[in-house]
């Protein structure tokens, strides 16, 4: 089993930056995949983003396009999530995952305990 944990987040003004970090432990394998999901209140969970742990190939959400980029850590099973031109709608708790990629799509099997970014307008 992997657990992934998240740190970082926080509040911010609409238009700034925030950065994500996830250090997942436990054993992995060479098709893994790390990925952040976020909820907002009243809504469902809803991908975000997500990188190989070749770091050759990424995927994101249209409404995350050109602002957020993820990307994988010198250390082994890391991963950061920077977000910049953060919007009010961007507000969520952030989710790392971890699972295996079919396509482009992140299928996680692990869940990490989620951060809070607040956006303010």
């Amino acid at each position: 089993q992997v657990q992934p944990v998240e740190s970082g987040g926080g509040l911010v003004q609409a238009g700034g930056s925030l950065s994500l970090s996830c250090a997942a432990s436990g054993r992995t394998f060479s098709n893994y995949a790390m990925g952040w999901f976020r909820q907002a209140p009243g809504k469902e969970r809803e991908f975000v983003a997500c990188i190989r742990w070749s770091g050759d190939s990424t995927a994101y959400a249209d409404s995350v396009k050109g602002r957020f980029t993820i990307s994988r850590g010198n250390f082994k099973n890391t991963m950061y999530l920077q977000m910049n031109s953060l919007k009010p709608e961007d507000t969520a708790v952030y989710y790392c995952a971890v699972g295996v990629l079919v396509g482009t799509t992140l299928m996680p099997s692990d869940w990490g305990q989620g951060t809070q970014v607040t956006v303010s307008s």
